[in-house]
C-alpha cells in the first residue's frame, strides 16, 4: 500500500487555520440540518479520519431521530444488493441514509449507477436493479425491481474527491458525477498543523473535561501532541483520548508511557 505523506504546515497562521476550521464545521452543521429537513437531497462530507466529521453528523441525527426510525447509518463494505435493499427501506420523503466510511461503494459500477440515479436532480429519482431473482426487504416483502426514491443520502468519506478528480484516474469521472449531483463539503484539513488545530478546538469544547480531566491535564496533552506532531502514529481525536487514559492512570509517567504508545521511531 502506497504511503500517503501529509504535509506538516501551509502558509496559514494558527489563527487563520482556527477561523477556517470553525467556519467549515459550522457549515457542516448547517448543511446536516438542511439534509435532515429534506432541503438537501445529497450531501458529501470529505475530511481526514478521526477529526469529528462523523460525530458532528451523528450528534445532529441523535437529536432529530433518537429511535432511528427515519434514518440508518451504514458503515463498512456495501454490496449492490445491500445498497438496493437499503434504498428501498429508506425511500420515503423525510428518511435518510448515511454512508460513513463506506468508500467501497464508489469502486463498483453497479453501486455507482444506483447512487447516480438516487442523487439525480430530476423531479422523480427512479432506481432499478434488474436481477433475475426476487429481492426481499427486512419484513420478507418482495422489493420492486424499479422504484422511486424520495429520501436523502449523506456520504461521510475520507476520500478527497477534488484531488482524485484533478488526478484524472479511473475513479475520477464517477466522483465528478457524484459531486455534480450533491452538495460537497471539503473540511479543508490538509496538513498536520490543520489536524492539531482541530484537535485543540475539540478539546477546548469539552472532549476531555467530560472525561474528568483538569485544564492542567488538558494543556499537558495538547503540549505533548504539539511537540510530537511529526512523530505521532496518527493525528486524530483518538490520540487525545488515548493520552487522557494514560494521564488519568499514570500522571507522573505520562510522557514516558505516551512516547512509547502513540509515537513512532523514538
Amino acid at each position: 500500500m502506497r504511503k500517503i505523506t501529509i504535509p506538516s504546515r501551509s502558509n496559514e497562521t494558527d489563527r487563520e487555520i482556527d477561523k477556517k476550521l470553525k467556519n467549515r464545521f459550522s457549515i457542516l452543521k448547517l448543511m446536516t440540518q438542511a439534509a435532515i429537513s429534506g432541503d438537501v437531497k445529497s450531501l458529501i462530507i470529505s475530511g481526514p479520519a478521526g477529526l469529528g466529521k462523523s460525530f458532528t453528523v451523528e450528534e445532529a441525527l441523535e437529536n432529530w431521530d433518537p429511535e432511528e426510525e427515519n434514518h440508518t447509518v451504514v458503515k463498512g463494505y456495501v454490496k449492490a444488493t445491500g445498497l438496493f435493499r437499503t434504498l428501498w427501506e429508506y425511500r420515503e420523503k423525510g428518511q435518510m441514509i448515511v454512508f460513513d466510511d463506506s468508500d467501497s461503494i464508489f469502486n463498483d459500477d453497479t453501486t455507482l449507477a444506483m447512487l447516480k440515479a438516487v442523487t439525480d436532480s430530476t423531479e422523480k429519482r427512479k432506481v432499478s436493479y434488474l436481477a433475475d431473482y426476487d429481492m426481499v426487504d427486512s419484513e420478507s416483502n418482495i422489493i420492486p425491481r424499479t422504484f422511486t426514491f424520495e429520501g436523502t443520502i449523506v456520504f461521510i468519506t475520507n476520500l478527497d474527491f477534488d484531488a482524485i478528480i484533478e488526478k484524472g484516474n479511473k475513479l475520477a469521472p464517477h466522483l465528478q458525477a457524484m459531486v455534480s449531483r450533491s452538495h460537497y463539503i471539503d473540511l479543508a484539513m490538509k496538513t498536520r498543523r490543520d489536524y492539531f488545530i482541530r484537535i485543540k478546538q475539540v478539546i477546548k469544547e469539552g472532549l476531555l473535561s467530560s472525561k474528568g480531566l483538569t485544564k492542567s491535564e488538558e494543556n499537558k496533552i495538547l503540549r505533548f501532541i504539539e511537540q510530537k506532531e511529526d512523530n505521532l502514529r496518527e493525528m486524530s481525536l483518538r490520540v487525545a483520548i488515548k493520552l487522557s487514559d494514560i494521564i488519568k492512570k499514570h500522571p507522573r509517567q505520562f510522557e514516558t508511557i505516551a512516547s512509547v504508545t502513540v509515537t513512532k521511531g523514538l
